[in-house]
């Protein structure tokens, strides 16, 4: 009966044991769960919400997190230079809560470093429109990503930190400062540039014992002006909403109507052909709508060119201006008059030279039959 017992009580502490060991498990596979959930759901969202239409509130929020990451960063900074010692690891409540309030300011940046990450890399790719301002949004993508990585690293390489809240500054204030001057003047470009980067040294300067070093934050700077000037910088705070070239363009009553020839059916992410067959003679339209936020107002242009030998030539360019607050677009359309067959491409951009999209086709000589066209709508 004693052996019995023994045993009994033998298998009650091991049970209690793989409980335990289960219950560790759930929370280390909880705690690896976390950050991927977190990221996904926040992009979700900024995607549903900030990709349909850019609103004042959504700057606002932004510069919250800007601003939360500024103060997470000084307090770090002070805890350093005070030389808080790290909690022991240990399985006690109270040793748990000691660790997660040592963790919390970590995450708290990384979240709001992450917040920021979202947010301009779907406005800055709603406004990309050829390889090298998708470039940018893939770098950004990259950075979103390495983020949810990067975790206690933050608060002790500061050097790191300093470059990516200088990043975070200089993109948001690239976004919010033509939106609340009403002009997309490339100055305010430089502008908000040296902003962002001048903002991150007075940090800097505030941070008890000033840790890390501010030059990478410089560096990011000049990197984003050489970005700009080949034009790899997306023309924010102006979005692509639609782009068709055809025949027939009608306008009556507000409504633009374009005949354009679809694309094949395996052609799936093409909005048109990438061949218009135009008639002797004939016309080929190009039309476009831009978004631009209320209060906005922006030069843009419309640019026909051919490729030649030599490579491409300007055959035509429509200047004209656009006002901001509509939400489908502000319109605007040109044409050529009998194009030559050959290789041609429509360009949208602002008047001092950034590309918002681009559209390549191959004209053709033909008269395409009504059957194979279809209505293309601007609203």
């Amino acid at each position: 009966r004693r052996a019995q017992a023994r045993r009994r009580r033998s298998g009650l502490r091991a049970s209690g044991a793989g409980d335990a060991v289960s219950s560790e498990r759930i929370r280390l596979a909880l705690r690896r769960l976390y950050p991927p959930a977190a990221f996904l759901g926040g992009f979700v969202w900024d995607a549903l919400t900030i990709g349909q239409r850019i609103r004042v509130i959504d700057f606002w929020r932004l510069g919250a997190f800007l601003v939360g990451a500024a103060l997470l960063t000084l307090w770090l900074a002070r805890r350093a230079a005070r030389e808080v010692p790290v909690p022991a690891d240990g399985r006690s409540l109270r040793e748990r809560l000691a660790a997660l309030a040592w963790q919390a300011p970590y995450l708290l940046l990384q979240f709001f470093f992450g917040g920021i990450f979202s947010a301009l890399f779907i406005l800055y790719l709603k406004s990309s429109g050829h390889l090298g301002t998708w470039l940018m949004a893939a770098f950004l993508a990259a950075l979103l990503v390495g983020n949810e990585f990067v975790g206690d690293r933050y608060g002790r390489r500061f050097t790191l930190t300093w470059a990516l809240f200088a990043l975070n500054a200089i993109l948001l204030f690239n976004f919010a400062l033509p939106h609340a001057l009403g002009s997309l003047d490339p100055l305010w470009f430089y502008a908000s540039t040296a902003a962002g980067v001048v903002l991150t040294q007075g940090l800097r300067r505030l941070a008890p014992g000033r840790p890390g070093r501010s030059g990478p934050a410089w560096a990011v700077a000049a990197a984003l002006m050489l970005a700009f000037h080949f034009d790899m910088v997306a023309p924010v705070p102006l979005v692509k909403r639609q782009l068709a070239v055809g025949l027939e363009f009608t306008q009556e009553a507000g409504r633009y109507t374009l005949q354009v020839e679809p694309a094949a059916w395996w052609q799936w992410w093409r909005g048109q052909a990438a061949s218009a067959r135009v008639p002797e003679g004939g016309r080929l339209y190009g039309v476009s709508a831009v978004f631009a936020p209320l209060g906005v107002t922006a030069g843009l242009e419309h640019r026909w060119e051919i490729r030649q030998e030599d490579g491409w030539r300007l055959v035509s360019r429509r200047p004209f201006q656009t006002t901001g607050g509509r939400d489908r677009g502000f319109r605007g359309y040109s044409w050529v008059l009998n194009p030559l067959p050959g290789d041609w491409r429509f360009t949208v951009a602002t008047q001092d030279g950034r590309t918002i999209d681009v559209l390549r086709l191959r004209v053709e000589r033909g008269t395409p039959a009504r059957e194979d066209l279809r209505l293309y709508e601007f609203d």
